[in-house]
């Protein structure tokens, strides 16, 4: 079999995402209506595809409303705070969504790989993260963890594709060729992290990635059927006809640039 045999066309996906995404916006404003908090996180082996998932589930929302939230590493001073302060700061307030390009679970993965954490500061975040997030919870935001796997065959595939894609390249860090050969430890990471922190009040749930478009549409669909009834109306909207004659730009005082040269 072919290596993209037996996954999704992007034309089957679109047409499958559609619906979905109609609910994601009445999911949206459902949100708003009913002031409710919802935090969202991904993560993912490096090329497991947590960009395109954010993406799908957020294109069509109103930006205003569903934050993405991709934090660069600690800055000096906050490698002095508590743990999850910095991550605090970008909770949602009433009526946000706010998704997580990765999230304080850093400590339990690539910190804990690469040596930037030692073992006493992850077995304390192990110990503190099923108590901070019952704390979340219990203030009433919903939390939804997702896990993306993907094979080590993919990720290598994936990632020389960065390699060769200028569009795409600056995907590719050092901390990703680093982690190649680290495809196990990840593993074993990621399994204490499970046993730790997959509790009743905040489970986590992992999503097989190896085929991106597939592994986006259940996503979607899981984080949807996790929420309660978010069947919500838009509020009606008077339209009244404009009762003039459309008006024309007026470009008395500059001049809009070229058009894109188009050939042909």
């Amino acid at each position: 079999m072919g290596k993209d045999e037996g996954k999704l066309k992007r034309k089957e996906y679109e047409d499958l995402l559609d619906p979905l995404e109609e609910e994601l916006v009445g999911m949206a404003r459902w949100a708003r209506v009913t002031g409710q908090r919802i935090v969202v996180l991904f993560e993912g082996r490096d090329t497991a595809g947590k960009g395109g998932a954010i993406r799908a589930v957020s294109e069509r929302l109103n930006p205003r409303q569903c934050r993405i939230v991709a934090l660069s590493k600690p800055t000096e001073a906050e490698q002095t705070q508590w743990y999850f302060q910095r991550y605090v700061a970008h909770l949602p307030s009433e009526g946000e969504i706010v998704l997580f390009d990765r999230s304080w679970y850093n400590r339990a993965g690539v910190e804990r790989v690469m040596g930037y954490a030692d073992e006493a500061q992850v077995d304390a975040f192990l110990d503190q993260t099923p108590v901070f997030e019952k704390m979340l919870v219990d203030d009433g935001i919903l939390l939804f963890k997702y896990w993306l796997t993907t094979d080590q065959a993919n990720q290598e595939e994936r990632l020389r594709e960065r390699l060769g894609d200028p569009l795409k390249r600056w995907k590719l860090s050092p901390i990703d060729l680093a982690a190649r050969h680290k495809y196990a430890a990840y593993t074993q990471a990621r399994a204490a992290m499970l046993r730790a922190t997959h509790t009743d009040h905040a489970p986590w749930t992992l999503v097989d990635f190896n085929d991106q478009k597939r592994g986006r549409l259940t996503l979607i669909r899981d984080l949807l059927d996790r929420l309660p009834d978010t069947r919500c109306e838009p509020d009606p909207i008077e339209f009244p006809e404009l009762g003039t004659e459309p008006l024309v730009e007026d470009y008395s005082v500059l001049q809009p640039i070229a058009p894109y040269p188009i050939a042909g």
